[in-house]
């Protein structure tokens, strides 16, 4: 598993055209772009940018309820790739009568991104995913860096 950055989000040009959100994880020195709807996409920008939302979004009422249940997120894994599907996990972990628990949950990679964001807790890729959909940094024309 490689630690990834979040690179932008912003709009890309894929298989569904032009103007579809995307997400864009830099891991082992090479891009990857995920597609996403555009509620994801405004709720990692503006968990990107530190401006919070005039009522809270979905990501953030998930945030607050994991802590008020003595959890945390620890780290999100975009651990596989099938027909053009990425998938994730959220590791995360909760005390209860001072015993630590860990847990695992099924994620969509968008989720786990705009919830990384907010918590502050890596990303990791694995290197499955970045040989299927990994891409050289010159393969993108990224507009605003």
């Amino acid at each position: 598993m490689h630690e990834a950055t979040v690179e932008g989000v912003g709009v890309g040009v894929g298989d569904e055209g032009s103007g579809a959100p995307v997400v864009v994880l830099r891991a082992r020195d090479e891009l990857l772009p995920i597609f996403v709807s555009s509620d994801q996409a405004q709720s990692m920008q503006l968990a990107v940018e530190g401006e919070p939302f005039e009522r809270p979004l979905t990501h953030d009422l998930f945030v607050e309820m994991i802590a008020e249940f003595g959890g945390a997120i620890d780290r999100v894994r975009v651990d596989d790739l099938a027909d053009g599907t990425f998938y994730a996990k959220l590791d995360a972990e909760q005390y209860h009568g001072g015993e630590r628990k860990d847990l695992v949950f099924d994620a969509r990679p968008s989720d786990g991104v705009a919830l990384a964001l907010r918590v502050d807790c890596p990303i990791l890729v694995s290197d499955e995913v970045l040989d299927e959909a990994g891409r050289s940094p010159e393969e993108f024309d990224i507009e605003g860096t």
